[in-house]
């Protein structure tokens, strides 16, 4: 199975509304949102069944257990988070604590373990045909990389007889980005015509060669900034990776989504030029990279 990402390097390119719209193109059998901090594929997906869900426990948080615990204050003392309190009775800030297991080393009387903590939620949508795959990680965790891992397990693991798997990644160049380039056979970049937008895509692209990952950039609402356009156009050139293609700024794009649709639902511009987007990108994955 062809694994594509699809990348920004910033949020509000317009990542998701491209990824949904290629999704709707393959008639996609396999797919996932490894935005794990603020999903929201399956805002237009078109699912209305409820999905399963795991919860995912990430590193281990402190517990004290009141009725071994003497006071002896050497757990407060020694975390470096100032994660414990006392009130009454000594108690940790699972939000600030970070795991690092010093309380319960310092402890004399064991009142203090290390337990599972629940970090987020994992969420499977499936039926006899497809499957998608995300997850919503909890205020305060700081495993989002390890989530977004778990993502892309659950929907290799529950995905049909498929030859074709696209996943919307995160923003940025952090670890939910480095855990989705994992694995995947091609990204697609897609870029804004900012100077934001211009140095992001070179993070991206730059993290994606030190994966050997193949990759690939458009520019969507290229049209409102004509000069960046062309900068990003001669960068690819320069750097040998593939520009495939221009996304005007579409007021009906918005439209759609606000209703629930992708933007090849509609006859609009920018879904006429995603569709050539899309055909480009699977003749990369497929005719040239083998498979």
């Amino acid at each position: 199975m062809k694994q594509l990402l699809i990348l920004s390097g910033k949020g509000g390119t317009g990542k998701t509304t491209i990824a949904s719209a290629f999704i709707k193109l393959a008639d996609a059998k396999a797919y996932a949102d490894c935005d794990v901090d603020a999903p929201n594929l399956h805002l237009i997906t078109g699912w209305n069944a409820e999905p399963e869900r795991t919860d995912y426990y990430g590193l281990p948080k402190a517990a004290i257990n009141p009725e071994l615990c003497i006071e002896c204050d050497q757990c407060r003392q020694n975390c470096r988070f100032d994660a414990i309190s006392i009130d009454e009775k000594y108690k940790v800030d699972s939000f600030a604590c970070e795991g690092c297991g010093v309380c319960e080393y310092v402890c004399p009387v064991e009142a203090i373990t290390m337990v599972p903590t629940v970090a987020g939620e994992l969420m499977l949508y499936s039926d006899e045909k497809k499957v998608f795959s995300t997850a919503q990680l909890k205020m305060g965790s700081g495993t989002s990389g390890m989530l977004v891992t778990e993502v892309k397990k659950q929907m290799k693991s529950a995905a049909v007889d498929s030859g074709l798997a696209i996943i919307d990644g995160s923003p940025g160049i952090g670890c939910p980005v480095i855990a989705s380039l994992s694995g995947v056979d091609m990204v697609l970049i897609v870029a804004e015509p900012s100077i934001s937008g211009i140095s992001d895509m070179e993070r991206i692209i730059n993290t994606a060669a030190k994966f050997a990952v193949k990759a690939a950039v458009c520019v969507n609402k290229f049209d409102t900034n004509l000069e960046n356009t062309e900068r990003i156009e001669m960068f690819c050139k320069e750097q040998g990776l593939p520009f495939i293609g221009r996304i005007p700024f579409d007021s009906n794009a918005v439209k759609a989504i606000n209703n629930g649709q992708t933007i090849v639902d509609i006859d609009c511009t920018s879904g006429t030029a995603v569709k050539e987007v899309y055909h480009k990108t699977m003749n990369l994955l497929f005719e040239k990279g083998g498979g």
